[in-house]
């Protein structure tokens, strides 16, 4: 049996769905499981024992781009299909790619493209993500299982993350820390820059240690406000890493502090001590998964909000203080 599993298109929201194809696997142990990705998200899934085989597939921006997409997957010959993204164009390639069995929740308009579906009952904003995608699983009857979140990487990728490193002076017997200052939703889930270069110092002043900077390119200007207060400079990776380099670089973090974002994920997955900083977002759906992790949020009036860019005075980020995310840091390396 072949099945399609189409995948969410964001690197975090593809983290936590990792359990749910594993489960699904599990289901179908003779089965050859299929993750279906953007690009940009193809490469978490490598080199999970449970995956076999990942197929690309570009944006569908009209009916074109759709039959084209549909055309390369239809050569596949797939039997069934989990769709684990919402909405009704992927629910419709599947349908125009022939995949007799298609399998999601009932929404967007979407039910008559799938030949099972289940209720969604607005679930995402009631319980964690990874849940909300194994529930697919059990809502079609099939068994679920413990949910854990894990990214694969080899001692191979590690040694090349390790020479990369030691490439901008990075000593591999001092404790490391990775910040990452950026948040694709937008600056309001982002904690100030000023306020991650002052946790920088206090980091700096307390042990001598490797503190590296991760971001995207859209996030270099993040990561030299940071650097420009400081007069050691942390190792500065922001648009300098494939996803599968700052995979392995995470997996050799000692801690890691984050806004609420994709690479929070990874590093969770990977096991790596977490220290989450929530603004605007409700933490039951996206919060870190599994310990280790601390979780940092303020209450403040205005809370949740769905804002981009705060119209008011952020003040669910700026009263997260960098003494107590260096607290955290201590209890962690401790």
């Amino acid at each position: 049996m072949r099945i399609a599993v189409r995948v969410p298109n964001w690197i975090g929201d593809s983290v936590l769905a990792i359990p749910a194809i594993k489960s699904l696997k599990t289901n179908f142990p003779d089965s050859s499981i299929s993750i279906i990705a953007k690009t940009w998200v193809k490469d978490i899934f490598m080199n999970l024992d449970f995956v076999d085989e990942i197929i690309t597939i570009p944006d569908q921006n009209n009916l074109t781009d759709i039959r084209s997409a549909a055309k390369k997957l239809k050569k596949y010959d797939f039997n069934a299909g989990l769709l684990l993204t919402n909405s009704f164009l992927s629910a419709l390639l599947f349908a125009m790619a022939g995949i007799p069995k298609r399998w999601g929740y009932k929404r967007d308009g979407r039910q008559l493209l799938l030949t099972e579906s289940i209720p969604d009952k607005n679930l995402r904003t009631q319980i964690h993500q990874v849940l909300y995608y194994q529930n697919i699983l059990s809502g079609l009857g099939f068994k679920t299982y413990p949910s854990k979140l894990q990214l694969a990487v080899t001692e191979q990728e590690k040694a090349l993350a390790g020479d990369f490193l030691r490439s901008f002076g990075f000593e591999p017997k001092k404790k490391t820390i990775i910040l990452n200052p950026g948040a694709y939703f937008g600056p309001a889930k982002r904690w100030p820059a000023s306020q991650y270069a002052s946790l920088a110092k206090m980091l700096q002043k307390k042990a001598p240690l490797n503190l590296l900077i991760i971001g995207s390119k859209a996030e270099k200007e993040l990561a030299l406000a940071i650097t420009a207060s400081l007069k050691k400079k942390p190792v500065d990776l922001a648009g300098k890493t494939s996803l599968r380099m700052l995979t392995a670089i995470m997996s050799l973090a000692d801690v890691v502090v984050s806004n609420d974002s994709g690479p929070m994920h990874m590093s969770n997955a990977l096991g790596i001590p977490v220290i989450a900083l929530f603004g605007p977002t409700v933490p039951a759906a996206t919060q870190p998964f599994q310990q280790p992790y601390t979780l940092i949020k303020k209450d403040v009036p205005c809370w949740p909000c769905s804002y981009r860019a705060c119209p008011y005075e952020h003040q669910c980020m700026l009263k997260i203080t960098p003494e107590e995310v260096f607290s955290e840091c201590e209890r962690f390396l401790s």
